[in-house]
């Protein structure tokens, strides 16, 4: 562990054990460089990391401060989850349907987003996700055959899709572009997550582009969400 991180935690345990309280002034930055026996530009780095974290003010000229830590708020945009991940926190029991999985020819859409020519064999996989016996999300995965040949033929897939791409090709998912969309209530998707003829059931569309740790565009994806099963917050900052 890099040195500045050793010390980011120390600090941490300091003031969860109360030794610094809210509001109060942590000594002064040669004083703890001292008393952690390392250098003040690694005291320094472990310092940012704690102020960006919220848990920590620097107020130039005055000091580092102890503030209070904000709330965890759930379902955080920035954090990248599979569907199943997220039916699991919303504390539901999952199953799934499997609409189609096999090859059919890229569409313009789709070979924008991942950079291969449009009519280029792509393996499609649709889904209908249930919690507890109500359709809650509708997915479709479009990834190019030429990063998975002809895996899905071979073997039956089911639950994750992105530990079965991690274990079976390799591919690992590091992040991801989405775009928030509201569909028309037309959609097909939209229509299979209706519940109540009489009342319509909220959707959200989350369109997906994700990206392996060299940032290649590996899949593309819509996923329809029920709004009333998923709620999604970011936290935003004033600079």
């Amino acid at each position: 562990m890099a040195s500045y991180l050793h010390i980011k935690q120390e600090i941490e345990k300091m003031i969860d054990n109360r030794l610094w309280k809210i509001g109060q002034r942590l000594p002064a930055e040669y004083e703890l460089a001292k008393y952690f026996n390392v250098s003040r530009e690694t005291l320094r780095a472990a310092i940012k990391l704690l102020e960006q974290e919220g848990k920590l003010f620097v107020k130039h000229g005055s000091g580092t401060f102890v503030i209070k830590p904000l709330p965890t708020i759930p379902s955080r945009l920035e954090m990248l989850q599979s569907t199943g991940t997220m039916i699991k926190l919303a504390g539901l029991t999952e199953d799934e349907s499997k609409e189609e999985i096999g090859e059919v020819a890229c569409t313009r859409e789709w070979a924008a987003a991942l950079h291969i020519a449009e009519g280029d064999p792509v393996v499609k996989i649709e889904r209908v996700r249930y919690a507890d016996g109500e359709a809650v999300a509708y997915s479709i995965n479009i990834i190019p055959k030429e990063l998975v040949g002809d895996l899905f033929e071979r073997m039956d897939f089911t639950g994750s899709l992105f530990s079965f791409l991690e274990d079976s090709c390799k591919i690992h998912i590091a992040r991801a572009d989405t775009e928030m969309v509201v569909p028309l209530k037309q959609d097909r998707c939209v229509q299979r997550l209706q519940v109540d003829k009489e009342e319509e059931t909220p959707i959200l569309l989350m369109k997906q582009l994700h990206y392996n740790e060299q940032n290649k565009e590996v899949l593309y994806s819509y996923d329809y969400l029920r709004n009333d099963i998923f709620q999604f917050w970011v936290r935003r900052e004033r600079k």
